[in-house]
């Protein structure tokens, strides 16, 4: 996207796109058009995690691999909708839905139902819902929006940046507060990726970094302790081993017991033994490779850069710059689920809370991330449509 803005004109990246290069498309030449082998990646992904699931609960269907498994059907119907959606509706929707999903973060911050030492969630009756993984999808939009119509000329302008710096910032702080680090980093770091993308220059993004190391010591007075704990614990795990250190020495000690092929289905004694914490969400890397030993975790990575190859490819085959930017910024943050996580439990981060792509257990996350996978589609089959940057609103 950055060399496409910087060979188009200013004239030419003002005008409106009339048309299509291709009629519109019809409902079976969208499903004609529509990436299956992606669709296909996903599914036999996804049913890692079922079969992770089922051995957490020692060989239940229930409370987990049941419900993640409706929940997968339900999410898959709702990407094939988003899929089967043209572009100009997600471009004419993206303020209202970044909009209606700020205002969730902010009724969570005036009554969210409280879990495990956080106010994240919603309670909706049927579902709880966490509006901060909605917003990792509802920013990526509204920031493909903002950038989609402007050129190289504004976005070299200081002040066009103050609009998307504030759209990052609010749903950041709202995060911040409930409080949940890890995915305010996500916030931060993946709508960093759009700004790269739109054609930000390097020396601002060295200008905020050296901005942020400056202000860190700030920063860490106003962290909980618990999370002064985590960072402590990360730098020296062996301080605490039965208190702060636990989680991530019991995760270790898994990992290395695994060996090349694990020790077979079901077989983990650190997991079923109950010694491995969260076994189901946040560590279930952790159990997989128990299980089935680094060929059974190089297998799972392996099928995640199957799709971060799939996403940015995508993106980047895409004609118009609204597509592009969205692309790779839902790509991006289905990296940064997959690198957080696993840097997590293998000890080299801070554990953080991130739950792993397609496989942990989870409602919202695994819905958020199949609306980011249908728009992805959508970028696919609409990938020679053309949208013009200024007043792409009135295309409509």
């Amino acid at each position: 996207p950055r060399a496409v803005m910087k060979r188009k004109g200013k004239g030419e990246t003002e005008m409106i796109g009339e048309s299509l290069n291709k009629p519109n498309l019809t409902v079976a030449q969208r499903l004609w058009r529509l990436h299956w082998l992606f669709v296909l990646v996903l599914i036999v992904t996804a049913s890692v995690g079922f079969a992770m699931l089922y051995s957490a609960a020692n060989g239940s269907f229930d409370p987990w691999a049941a419900r993640q498994m409706l929940r997968f059907g339900i999410g898959l119907g709702i990407m094939l909708i988003v899929a089967m959606t043209s572009l100009r509706v997600w471009l004419k929707y993206s303020y209202a839905f970044y909009a209606t999903t700020l205002l969730l973060l902010g009724a969570v911050e005036l009554g969210g139902t409280i879990g495990m030492g956080a106010q994240r969630w919603i309670d909706l009756g049927v579902i709880n819902l966490q509006p901060s993984e909605l917003m990792k999808v509802a920013l990526v939009l509204a920031l493909a929006r903002y950038f989609h119509g402007g050129n190289i000329e504004d976005i070299g302008r200081p002040t066009y940046l103050f609009v998307p710096l504030f759209l990052v910032a609010a749903p950041s702080a709202l995060v911040l507060r409930q409080p949940d680090l890890g995915t305010a980093l996500m916030l931060m770091i993946g709508s960093g990726m759009i700004f790269f993308a739109a054609g930000v220059r390097i020396w601002k993004f060295v200008v905020l970094l050296v901005m942020g190391l400056i202000a860190a010591p700030i920063g860490w007075q106003f962290l909980r302790d618990y999370q002064k704990q985590r960072v402590l614990t990360f730098l020296n795990p062996e301080s605490d081993p039965l208190g702060a250190g636990y989680h991530i020495i019991q995760s270790k000690i898994a990992l290395g017991s695994g060996g090349l092929f694990g020790k077979g289905f079901m077989q983990g004694s650190q997991s079923h033994l109950s010694f491995l914490p969260e076994k189901q969400t946040d560590f279930i890397f952790t159990m997989l490779a128990e299980e089935f030993g680094l060929i059974g975790g190089l297998g799972l990575l392996g099928l995640y850069v199957l799709i971060l190859v799939y996403g940015f490819t995508i993106s980047l085959n895409c004609r118009n710059h609204f597509g592009c930017l969205v692309g790779m910024g839902v790509t991006t943050t289905f990296f940064l689920y997959v690198f957080i996580n696993i840097a997590m439990v293998t000890g080299l981060i801070p554990v953080v809370g991130v739950p792993l792509p397609l496989i942990s257990y989870g409602g919202t996350a695994m819905m958020s991330l199949l609306l980011g996978f249908g728009l992805l589609l959508s970028i696919h089959i609409n990938r020679e449509e053309s949208i013009g940057r200024r007043g792409a609103a009135d295309d409509f």
